[in-house]
Order: structure tokens, then C-alpha cells, then sequence
């Protein structure tokens, strides 16, 4: 199947899935993944539909953007606080945010270049010691931190499901992730919007969505299996 092919077929399932928790495709946003993805590859989802490019390395971005058709970019991957000069130049919005002190570089580099970044907090709601992203119980805590900091607009939460292919395992994942979200909206937390829920990528993200995700991260089902190296 084409790329376009492959895209209108994940704009069904997103479709269908959106239809169990009472919304439609138009409530919810699909950032295309594209690590390992060529730029030629990406410029022909672009021109099917695609709006949002998600990259997962800041170094991938810099050699592809200028190749590209102009499109939102969002950091999706971890980020690592030397890599941040470059990625608040290149990034709409940065998905991964999970320490304070990351945070607080990301102000100051954003702050040389007078840009608000948009942010979501990335937190860990599988438990799992090899993901990234902010434990639950501590994340209120984190988000106090980050409001305070004047170039960062914290306007909702991300996460990474349990990897298994039982989605009955994930789906608590989800749920956990929009539960905080409720609470942490209920608490009226100045300078902050929790109105996105970016969960749900390529495996699960049907799943995600009956939960409450409005914005999926999906990269294999529609540009097809990574490659990486030659």
C-alpha cells in the first residue's frame, strides 16, 4: 500500500475508534512519525493530508527540515538538554518534557530567541524503569515548577503505553494518563491548559483513543517497518 493509502486507512480506524467515546475524527490530531523516514517519503505524506510531523531526534530534524514541505513540527522523543538551542529553532511544540531542569533550559534558550514554547509533560504511566517521562504521583509537582517559567506553555499531558500486544495490559496506561489530566485541570494551575492528551502510537493507538487521547502519534502504519542503517 501507499502512503496515502495507509494514511486514509488510519483516518478510518481513528474514525471508528473515535466514534466509542462519542466524538469524531475532527476531535482528534495525528502527528506522523518519521524517524528513519526520507525526506522524499515524508514530503508524499505531507501532500496526501499529514499537517503535523513528529521527529524523535533533534539531529533527524536539522537534516531534514529544509527538505520538507512546510508543515507543524513536534518533538516526540526524548530530548537532551544539549540539544536544546537547536530544537526550539527547529520545533511547533515539544511533547517531551520530564525534568525541571530540562524545562528550565528550554526557557532560557527560548527566551534568547523571545519564543513561547508549547509543552506537554511527558509522564511514565507503565512503570517501566526504560521510559522516560515523569512518575504520576509527582508530576503536579513538576507542572508547579514549570508554570512559573515564563517561555513555556504547558498545554496538556503525553505518554507511552505498557509495550505489549495485549491491549487489555495498555489500556490502563491511558486511563491513568487522563485521570491525572482531570485532576490537574480541576486545580486550575495558572498558565496552563491541559487540553491536550497525546497518547496512543501505532500499535495501540485505537485503544488510546476510546480512552480519551485527542492526539496519536503514529509513524509504522503509514510509512511502514523503520529502517535503520544501511
Amino acid at each position: 500500500m501507499t502512503i496515502s493509502e495507509n494514511l486514509s486507512r488510519c483516518l478510518e480506524r481513528i474514525d471508528k475508534a473515535a466514534a466509542k467515546s462519542g466524538r469524531n475524527l475532527s476531535d482528534i490530531t495525528l502527528v506522523a512519525v518519521t524517524k528513519t523516514v526520507e525526506p522524499e517519503r515524508m514530503n508524499e505524506g505531507i501532500k496526501a493530508g499529514i499537517t503535523i510531523i513528529g521527529e524523535n531526534k533533534v539531529q533527524e530534524a536539522v537534516a531534514k527540515k529544509p527538505k520538507v514541505i512546510p508543515v507543524a513540527w513536534h518533538m516526540v522523543g526524548h530530548l537532551q538538554r544539549n540539544k536544546v538551542k537547536q530544537a526550539v529553532e527547529l520545533f511547533n511544540m515539544i511533547q517531551s518534557v520530564d525534568s525541571v531542569r530540562l524545562a528550565k533550559e528550554i526557557d532560557k534558550r527560548c527566551g534568547n530567541i523571545n519564543k513561547v514554547m508549547p509543552v506537554l509533560v511527558e509522564v511514565n504511566t507503565s512503570g517501566e524503569d526504560s521510559k522516560y517521562g515523569c512518575p504520576p504521583e509527582t508530576t503536579g509537582e513538576l507542572i508547579g515548577k514549570i508554570c512559573e517559567l515564563s517561555h513555556l506553555k504547558i498545554e496538556g499531558l503525553m505518554t507511552i503505553g505498557l509495550f505489549t500486544d495485549d491491549m487489555e495490559l495498555v489500556r490502563p496506561c491511558f486511563v491513568k494518563l487522563r485521570k491525572l489530566a482531570e485532576q490537574l485541570k480541576s486545580l486550575k494551575i495558572p498558565r496552563t491548559d491541559f487540553k491536550i492528551l497525546s497518547m496512543g502510537m501505532s500499535a495501540d493507538f485505537e485503544t488510546a483513543i476510546e480512552e480519551g487521547s485527542n492526539m496519536v502519534r503514529i509513524g509504522t502504519a503509514i510509512f511502514g517497518p523503520r529502517k535503520y542503517g544501511d
